[in-house]
Parts: C-alpha cells; structure tokens; sequence
C-alpha cells in the first residue's frame, strides 16, 4: 500500500477541523467540465468584514493518452499561473510537474519543479524553484499502518537546513493518531482521529510550544454527525472557548451550501463572533 504524502498524514484530523467552515466570508465555486474534458473552476470570496473580494478562475485538461495535464490560473492579484504535469511517462509512480507564474502588474515571477515518486510502502516529493535558492523535501514511509514522515527545507545560498519537521502515526481501519514536530522539534501536535460509527466522526488534537512554556498545551475537539444522505452538522472547541458550528446541505445533485459561524463563548456579548457561508455549483 503506497502512504499519504507528508502534507496528508494528518489530513483526516485536518478536514474535520477545517473542512465546511467558510467564518467571516461569503464564498462561492462553480466546477464545470465540457465533453472533450476540459474542466473549469471559478472561486469567489468576499471578506463580510472589510468587503474584500478574491477571485481565481482555473482551467485545466488531462491528455490521457500521453499522460499530461495542463492547468491555467488567474486570481484577482492579476496573478497568471501554467502548469505541466507528467505522470508514470519516464517511470511507473514518477510524477514531474512545471510550475511557471507571472505578475501582471509587478516583478514578481516564479518557476518550479516539483517532483513525486510514490511505490509500495514509500511516497517522496522534491520541490526546486529556480528563482529562489531553497528547496524543500518529504518522505513518507509506511507499512502495516505505521507511518514516518519527515520534511526539510535546505538554503542553498548559506548551506543550511532552514526548516525541518518530522511525523510518526498510525492508521487503523477507522481510526488515525498521529504525533508531529515541527519547527526543528520545538513545536509538538499529538492528533487522534476516529470514524466512531458511520454517521459519526470525531477527533482531537493537542499543540505545545517548546519555545513558549507559558502558554501551556492548546487543545481541540472536534466531531461530525451525518443527519442523512444529503446533509450533516459539525462542531469544534477550543480550550479558549472558541466555539465552531456549521452546517452541509447538499440541495441537489451538484449544489451544496454550507453555514458556519464561530462564536467566542468568553465574550458572547462583545462581537467578537464570525458568520460566513459557501455555495458549491457541480456539472
């Protein structure tokens, strides 16, 4: 069994605290997809706050028969994005992809190389930019649901490791516990995730500074219950008295509307409080 790669170890415990809670935002996606299978995104945001409004439309097409994707990108940042993907052309699980962007009313530019390997019990990643001296890596090696993750971020121009974080966890049918070091083993995350029955998930997730032991560990506490087929209701805490709500109905095939609103339960009085929805159209 190939693992997750690094950025998704934790993905399970990630989605059940991030995942359908649009706070402090109106957001709107529309995905199409035409006959021949060129697909296209438009994502919409605005801040309820300032009145802010971000937007990225993305294009994208897969040439399956030489193994190539192309995708296309412009955001409200008049930022315009190309991108090459090949996938097992040169090897099986050998993924390469070109990354190019420009700035349209500014100097900023960028140009990537990403690489991915994945094969049984192994999943790695590079990534080079050649307009920047770091280059960044992980490794994920799994086997018998334990999982050993590892990434680094290396300065070419002072030859150092400028970033190191490392993970260790494992993985049962239906349940994931995972513990994190980040920033160079001074930042420590113990998460633990659990599909508790098929309508309900719950999960956890404990952070300490080493750096800052006066602010004691941060914890969270998360869960999901599906009401039916075409709705469900999460909830998360916070040992700060942070409370999270939202609220998933799929209105019909393709359309989905999610409420949130994050309420700070130490101050219900003071609006302190965020309330926020997404709209997702699918054809």
């Amino acid at each position: 069994m190939i693992p997750p790669n690094y950025s998704d170890i934790c993905k399970p415990v990630n989605d059940l605290f991030s995942k359908d809670y649009p706070f402090g935002a109106l957001k709107l996606e529309v995905k199409t997809t035409t006959a021949n299978g060129v697909s296209f995104t438009v994502n919409g945001a605005q801040d309820i706050k300032s009145g802010a409004i971000i937007s990225e439309l993305k294009t994208k097409y897969a040439d399956k028969i030489n193994g190539l994707t192309y995708t296309e990108s412009w955001n409200t940042a008049n930022l315009i994005t190309g991108q090459v993907e090949v996938a097992n052309k040169f090897a099986k699980g050998l993924k390469i992809e070109l990354v190019g962007s420009a700035g349209l009313n500014s100097v900023k530019r960028g140009l990537r190389t990403k690489i991915n390997y994945q094969q049984e019990n192994i999943f790695a990643r590079a990534n080079i930019d050649a307009l920047s001296p770091a280059v960044t890596a992980d490794v994920t090696v799994g086997r018998e649901g334990a999982i050993v993750g590892a990434e680094l971020a290396y300065d070419l121009n002072s030859g150092a490791v400028s970033k190191t974080n490392s993970t260790i966890g494992y993985a049962g049918p239906d349940y994931l516990i995972t513990l994190q070091g980040n920033n160079s083993l001074n930042l420590f995350q113990l998460a633990f995730y659990q599909r508790v029955t098929k309508n309900v998930e719950a999960g956890a997730r404990a952070v300490y500074d080493y750096k800052n032991p006066e602010g004691g560990v941060s914890a969270e506490l998360a869960t999901k219950y599906i009401l039916d087929n075409d709705a469900y209701v999460k909830a998360k805490v916070d040992n700060a008295g942070r409370l999270g709500l939202s609220f998933t109905q799929l209105m019909r095939p393709g359309v989905k509307l999610s409420l949130a609103g994050l309420f700070d339960t130490a101050r219900l009085q003071e609006n302190t409080h965020k309330l926020g929805a997404a709209l997702t159209f699918e054809a």
